[in-house]
């Protein structure tokens, strides 16, 4: 897994490439905390070339999630996959994180917040 950050406008974006399971979550919980300890509460997640997630991999943005909102921000998710999509209807995700089609799409959805 490879993840890379940069800031659009008021977003963090975490671009993430690979796959997110045990050997990986880790290290994408501590990227995550690391931009919410910066005060970058408005987090987006660009899942678009993400081809796998796991059950770790769900809990790592579900610490995310809980953690940005309660500072105020949120996370939201960008260019899911078709497979990773499917893991998160099955597991409810769908109902708890906000989706978007796109990075621009979800970065704009925290001005209409």
């Amino acid at each position: 897994m490879q993840i890379q950050m940069r800031t659009v406008e008021h977003v963090t974006v975490v671009e993430i490439a690979g796959s997110v399971d045990s050997l990986t979550a880790e290290t994408l919980t501590g990227a995550m905390s690391d931009a919410l300890g910066n005060d970058r509460f408005r987090l987006v997640a660009d899942l678009r070339q993400v081809e796998y997630i796991s059950s770790a991999g769900l809990r790592a943005l579900l610490a995310t999630v809980k953690d940005a909102r309660r500072r105020g921000g949120d996370l939201r998710l960008a260019g899911v996959s078709p497979p990773v999509l499917r893991v998160l209807e099955i597991s409810g995700f769908t109902s708890i994180l906000n989706l978007f089609p796109d990075v621009d799409g979800a970065v704009v959805s925290f001005d209409a917040a």
